[in-house]
C-alpha cells in the first residue's frame, strides 16, 4: 500500500451559549462565565446566580472539549476548555484554540449589545481559560477574575506589559484548595504586579468548591470597580 498524501484539516462542533440581560435596556458591561472542568453553562449558570445582581449582560459559554468520563451519562455530561495530557504543545494550542472560540462569540453579539467594558469570570479550568484569555485578548478585556484557578507561567515571558496596564486583575482562592494551590496562584499575582498590572488575591478559609463566599468577594470588588445593582 502507498502513501499518496497526509495533512492536517479542521473540523468544526456546535457548542452552546446563554446570553441574559440584567436590568433596563441601554449600555451596560459585559460578563463572560467560564465554567470548571466537567461542568456545563446549565450547572454553572446555577451556581453563579448571585452575580445575577449587577446590571450586565451575563454570557455563559461552554467549553467545547467534551469530558471523556462523563459521555455515557446524558444528565451529567461535563465539557473542558483545553487538552492536557503532559503535553505542553497541545495544552497551549488548545487554550488559544478555545479562546479564540470564546472571542467569536462575543464579536458576534457586539453588533446586537451596547457593551461599556467586559469582564471574565473563569473558575478552576476556567480560570486558566479566563487567564489565557485576558492576557492574549487584552484589547477586548477590562476586568479578569479567577477562581480556584491560576495563570499559565508562560504568559509572563516576552509581553508588552503597557498594553496590559489598563487590565484590573483578581484572584479569589480557597486557602485549603488541595486541587490548585493558594500559594501558586499567590506567586502568579506577585508576578502580574512585579510587571506593573493592578492585580491582587483574596485568600478564603475554603476549598476548591465553589461557594456562596468566593461570588460576594467578585460581586463587592466589581462594584468597587463602578458596576452597578440591579
Amino acid at each position: 500500500m502507498n502513501l499518496l498524501n497526509s495533512g492536517k484539516t479542521t473540523f468544526k462542533m456546535e457548542v452552546p451559549y446563554r446570553l441574559y440581560e440584567h436590568g433596563e435596556a441601554g449600555p451596560k458591561p459585559l460578563i463572560v462565565y467560564l465554567h470548571g472542568f466537567g461542568q456545563d453553562i446549565n450547572r454553572f449558570e446555577k451556581q453563579t446566580k448571585d452575580v445575577h445582581v449587577l446590571k450586565a449582560y451575563h454570557l455563559y459559554i461552554q467549553g467545547p472539549y467534551p469530558d471523556n468520563r462523563t459521555l455515557d451519562r446524558e444528565d451529567k455530561r461535563g465539557y473542558a476548555w483545553y487538552l492536557y495530557g503532559g503535553k505542553k504543545g497541545s495544552f497551549e494550542k488548545s487554550l488559544e484554540y478555545s479562546s479564540e472560540f470564546i472571542q467569536g462569540v462575543i464579536d458576534s453579539l457586539i453588533p446586537f449589545l451596547k457593551i461599556t467594558r467586559c469582564a471574565v469570570v473563569g473558575y478552576s479550568m476556567g480560570a486558566y481559560q479566563a487567564g489565557f484569555f485576558g492576557f492574549t485578548r487584552w484589547k477586548h478585556t477590562n476586568e479578569l477574575i479567577m477562581i480556584g484557578g491560576r495563570f499559565t507561567e508562560d504568559l509572563f515571558e516576552d509581553r508588552n506589559w503597557d498594553k496590559r496596564k489598563h487590565l484590573n486583575i483578581m484572584a479569589v482562592h480557597g486557602r485549603n484548595d488541595d486541587i490548585v494551590r493558594y500559594e501558586a496562584q499567590e506567586q502568579s499575582i506577585l508576578k502580574a504586579q512585579k510587571k506593573g498590572l493592578n492585580a491582587h488575591i483574596i485568600g478564603l478559609a475554603k476549598d476548591h468548591k465553589l461557594s456562596k463566599p468566593y461570588l460576594n468577594e467578585i460581586v463587592t470588588w466589581l462594584i468597587s470597580l463602578g458596576y452597578e445593582k440591579v
